[in-house]
């Protein structure tokens, strides 16, 4: 990130105290923050201009949160972080299997929002990486599953699979490791740059949300398997009749 490029940060938060303490605490470190407040607003905003990443509040007047966050991602795949109640797990479940990126709690100290923003904007903003020459492609394949590296993609029996960044950055790390568990904190801290929560549960839902675009099903896995106590494998084709 430079000072020539700031990134474009949308708050949809009807709360506009605190849309001017982001603003003003973000913008000396590179973000160019636009606040709506409200959700039917917000929503249209969110797909008609492009966004490096947005923050959505649950609580918004007109429309809430969840179906604002159904409304982007029906048309795009900015990265959004979700501001949650204090403790309110349900909502934090809801806003992940619907989409959204990343929580934080209506409670966030502003050094764990930059943190958290830094994490979901570098997987999706590549605009100033230079071109890899096609030797430099990096693929990587479980089965028909195919994953590029390079250019961010991946497949499934030759059909293009929609992913949000966080669950391409979960299917390319289960994919590299195929044949070994991946741990749910060693997927945490893979995925998100940021310490873990042992009662963190959102990795349990991307990876469901990421079996339902694959076409797994978890009680007979063709890709990721559960292991109990454990975590997750991305099942190694040569073995799996183990």
């Amino acid at each position: 990130m430079t000072d020539l490029k700031k990134l474009r940060l949308l708050l949809i938060d009807d709360d506009e105290k605190l849309c001017r303490l982001v603003r003003d605490y973000l913008s000396p470190h590179g973000y160019d923050v636009t606040s709506v407040h409200n959700g039917a607003d917000g929503a249209v905003r969110a797909v008609a201009e492009s966004w490096h990443a947005v923050i959505l509040d649950v609580m918004l007047p007109e429309l809430n949160g969840f179906e604002v966050l159904k409304r982007i991602r029906a048309k795009s795949k900015v990265p959004i972080l979700m501001l949650t109640a204090m403790g309110d797990e349900a909502d934090r479940i809801v806003g992940l299997e619907l989409g959204a990126d990343d929580y934080l709690p209506k409670t966030f100290s502003t050094r764990e929002l930059l943190a958290r923003l830094r994490a979901v904007t570098r997987r999706s903003d590549h605009s100033d990486e230079p071109l890899e020459e096609p030797s430099e492609v990096r693929l990587f394949r479980g089965g028909d599953v195919m994953v590029n590296a390079s250019s961010r993609t991946a497949s499934v029996a030759d059909e293009p699979l929609e992913l949000t960044p966080v669950e391409f950055d979960l299917l390319l790390s289960l994919v590299r490791a195929k044949g070994r568990v991946r741990t749910r904190e060693r997927l945490l801290e893979e995925i998100r740059d940021r310490h873990y929560d042992v009662f963190d549960r959102s990795i349990d839902v991307h990876v469901s949300s990421l079996r339902k675009k694959l076409g797994d099903d978890p009680k007979s896995p063709r890709y990721i398997r559960t292991v109990r106590a454990a975590g997750y494998m991305f099942i190694n084709p040569a073995n799996a009749g183990e």
